[in-house]
């Protein structure tokens, strides 16, 4: 297999100093466990923050990053500051809580933006610098989020994979982010972009609909002549470690002591980092209403929730732990007793061993975040549980839900539902826990954390990677070959190509900018200029018929090559059916707002630039299918566009132009053809053998070289100029 770079805010280690030296211990998270295996047997780096290390010694220094080095660990040291402004400042300020719909908690001002885009850019540099070609490189979470696109800047055919660990939120939520669209293009630099859920990648899909008019084709999108693929791999765990743990004796005889303390009560259990996705004050409030209105249940159920400490130094968990800790005291003053209290609260981590004992233990889990990118506690509880016994109680705002579905799954906002819940998970009859439980254990240990890595790392394999690309965006490769020519033939297709797209076809109409550029560009000694576009030609004549330039309308079917000639059309074309077609586009338009009907000689338009993006790709999809089951075999070609959904003539084409434009040219002219859309695909696989195609943006184009937009493709036009 190739080489894997992985590439994580934090090294899969934990650095520990005492006075007989320091040491370099892996650590043993779900994503540690997982990628150890493809680490190890690819022979490849993981690229992360060992930590803070500000305090050792140069000697322990060295010793740790010896240590590393063994460990195929390779460090990127972040100072106090970027650790409070990277870290828990954007991104665990800003990102984590947005992505988990908590839009009051997000700062008013994003202050923290420029050392995120640094910190990001220095993990990108470090990661170029020890790729090697033919290496996988692996990138992890909402921290590094514009790593992909800077990778791809500086290693342009690199396969380069992303996976987003917590709630891909609706792009309603993700759109109140100042910084949304330098976030969504550096994902894009990505071949492959993976969440845990369906309803991520929908949400991630409707976002690149919404903010860059991106439409996802199947299970990608187009992105720079790339395509990015995206999808869903929802992330297991080492359920076998899990199973081995439980059955091991000193284990065993945890988890005697846990339910000969509990003796004859039912014991629950919550285990979670205390932090506000996590949703504990409300499954708080569910013990405490199940305990008001069921007297019966007082003093025969005992909750133990472990909350392990996280992020402390942020004030925002520092006041939410007081509120817990606040709400623990007021139960247990309500309903405990001088022998018991209902609920046990733990503010400690617990090793691996104590837990798989809770685990092994507990008649019911609660698991009720009030959202989470999956929820693997959920997982490991089901994996300690090979007697089959003990239920799930599961927040359907959790990931995990997808898949956990034999769960009683709940909403964590219902109090009352959660308590109802919660009583029925102690009062289910045995039967129906062991029919649950085997369900759920056989689809954790399936799809474990090992499935998970394989299946992304396949997938990200079999992506095509990013075609070669010319820099900076071809101008500097293309324009000797253009300016050595005796004779020289520019083929300018005009919107999308010589200007932006407008909200409405007639807005587009030519600035004085680009006029000064054709004009220009008539007069440079032996060089011709014709427009190829599917405007029509009342439209080319008002916007560009006084320049010395050939005109091409509706895509070829009426040709001008010089402002003194009068139009020709391309005989035999039919228009009969434009009084069938017509109708169907209309009631489209009237379906809508913002959709119009363009008319021309011999075709019609369905222009939906105005209209909601997603509505309006999803009816141009569905008018496309209609029209393409009535017309059939017929005499019309439909043709989607930027924001368009055309139907002309079957025949009509950019490409004809070439035949009719080249007749008679001096030997040794060069004919250069720029277009931006599938249109101009026909144009240019009609060239001549040594002719030049610019493609103008980011789709999948036959042309050899490409720039990005009408404003680079003005720049290169006026660089023939100089």
């Amino acid at each position: 297999m190739s080489r894997l770079l992985l590439v994580s805010n934090r090294l899969p280690v934990t650095v520990k100093a005492d006075k007989d030296g320091v040491s370099v211990v892996p650590s043993a998270g779900g994503l540690a466990t997982g990628l150890r295996g493809p680490h190890e047997k690819s022979g490849g780096l993981w690229v992360g923050w060992p930590g803070d290390v500000s305090r050792l010694t140069p000697a322990q220094k060295a010793s740790v990053e010896e240590q590393l080095a063994q460990q195929r660990c390779v460090p990127l040291y972040l100072s106090a500051s970027e650790v409070s402004r990277f870290y828990e400042g954007y991104s665990n300020q800003v990102l984590w809580p947005l992505c988990h719909y908590l839009l009051e908690r997000v700062p008013r001002q994003d202050r923290d933006w420029e050392v995120y885009r640094k910190v990001n850019e220095r993990f990108a540099d470090l990661v170029a610098r020890h790729y090697q070609p033919g290496d996988t490189i692996w990138v992890h979470d909402y921290q590094l989020m514009l790593v992909p696109a800077l990778l791809r800047e500086r290693l342009p055919q690199a396969r380069i994979g992303f996976f987003h660990h917590i709630p891909f939120p609706s792009s309603e939520i993700f759109r109140a982010l100042p910084r949304r669209l330098e976030l969504l293009r550096g994902l894009l630099g990505a071949d492959l972009i993976g969440f845990h859920t369906l309803s991520y990648v929908r949400h991630f899909a409707s976002t690149l609909m919404q903010l860059l008019g991106l439409e996802k084709v199947g299970d990608h999108v187009d992105q720079d002549g790339r395509q990015v693929r995206i999808g869903a791999f929802p992330m297991g765990i080492d359920a076998k470690a899990f199973e081995e743990l439980v059955r091991q004796p000193a284990v065993l005889e945890e988890v005697r002591v846990h339910r000969e303390n509990a003796a004859e009560q039912r014991l629950v259990l919550g285990v979670d980092r205390l932090d506000y996705t996590k949703g504990i004050p409300r499954r708080l409030l569910a013990v405490q209403r199940l305990l008001e209105r069921e007297p019966a249940w007082r003093g025969k159920l005992r909750f133990v929730q472990v909350a392990v400490p996280s992020r402390t130094a942020v004030e925002d968990y520092a006041t939410y732990r007081e509120r817990v800790n606040e709400l623990v005291g007021r139960i247990n003053s309500l309903y405990g007793s001088v022998h018991n209290v209902p609920i046990h609260y733990l503010y400690r981590s617990l090793n691996q061993k104590q837990l798989a004992a809770l685990y092994r233990a507990a008649d019911v889990m609660l698991v009720t975040p009030v959202r989470d990118g999956m929820n693997l506690v959920a997982k490991e509880f089901c994996a300690s549980r090979p007697d089959e016994d003990g239920v799930l109680v599961l927040s359907e705002l959790a990931g995990a839900a997808d898949e956990l579905d034999e769960a009683l799954l709940v909403n964590p906002f219902d109090v009352e539902g959660m308590a109802d819940a919660l009583e029925a998970a102690l009062e289910m009859p045995a039967e129906e826990r062991k029919r649950r439980m085997r369900a759920l254990r056989t689809r954790v240990i399936d799809c474990d954390v090992h499935c998970w890595v394989n299946s992304f790392l396949s997938a990200l394999q079999a992506t095509p990677t990013a075609p070669p690309r010319v820099k900076p965006q071809g101008a500097q490769e293309v324009l000797p070959l253009i300016r050595e020519a005796r004779e020289l033939l520019l083929l300018l297709d005009y919107d999308g190509t010589l200007v932006p797209f407008a909200p409405r076809p007639e807005l587009a109409a030519p600035d004085e900018e680009l006029l000064t550029l054709l004009r220009r560009l008539t007069e440079r000694p032996h060089t011709r200029v014709a427009i190829v576009s599917g405007r029509s030609r009342e439209v080319l004549v008002a916007w560009v018929g006084g320049l010395n330039v050939g005109l091409y309308a509706e895509h070829g079917l009426w040709s001008r090559p010089t402002p003194d000639a009068t139009w020709e059309s391309l005989s035999g074309v039919p228009t009969e059916w434009k009084s069938l077609v017509r109708p169907i586009l209309e009631s489209f338009a009237s379906r809508v707002p913002g959709a119009l009907v363009e008319e021309k000689f011999a075709s019609l338009a369905w222009h939906y630039r105005q209209v909601e993006p997603v509505l309006g790709a999803r009816l141009a999809r569905e008018l496309r299918l209609h029209l393409g089951e009535v017309f059939a075999q017929g005499p019309l070609e439909v043709l989607p566009g930027d924001k368009v959904v055309e139907v002309r003539a079957r025949g009509v084409n950019k490409g004809r132009v070439v035949g009719r434009v080249t007749e008679g040219m001096a030997p040794g002219t060069r004919v250069v053809a720029i277009g931006d859309d599938r249109t101009d695909e026909d144009l240019f696989a009609a060239l001549p053998a040594d002719g030049i195609a610019i493609h103008a943006g980011g789709k999948e184009s036959r042309a050899g070289y490409r720039v990005n937009g009408p404003t680079e493709v003005r720049r290169l036009l006026a660089a023939l100029l100089e």
